[in-house]
């Protein structure tokens, strides 16, 4: 029962964040996304918390490790979009 539960709510949250980011118009796109990024941030506090858990399955540690670079990736990225989004902004000298 908590397997169908769980997969309920992956399917509504991805179709959701579909429809939620399908309908942005496309001059916000790129903030919006680039500021989505930063803030997942958050993620990758959860990433560390799961990469050293307790738990002593290789399992468990491989996801946990593969998160932290999944997240550092998306938080990194996030940034670099960002300052290339507000050097096209900048008054050229």
């Amino acid at each position: 029962m908590d397997l169908m539960y769980l997969l309920m709510i992956l399917a509504l949250s991805v179709f959701l964040g579909f429809v939620m980011i399908s309908r942005v118009p496309p001059l916000l796109h790129t903030p919006l996304m680039s500021e989505a990024n930063a803030i997942s941030g958050i993620t990758l506090v959860g990433a560390l918390i799961a990469a050293g858990s307790d738990v002593d399955s290789g399992f468990s540690i491989f996801l946990g490790t593969a998160a932290v670079a999944l997240a550092t990736y998306n938080v990194v990225g996030g940034y670099l979009i960002t300052e290339k989004m507000l050097k096209m902004f900048k008054k050229k000298v």
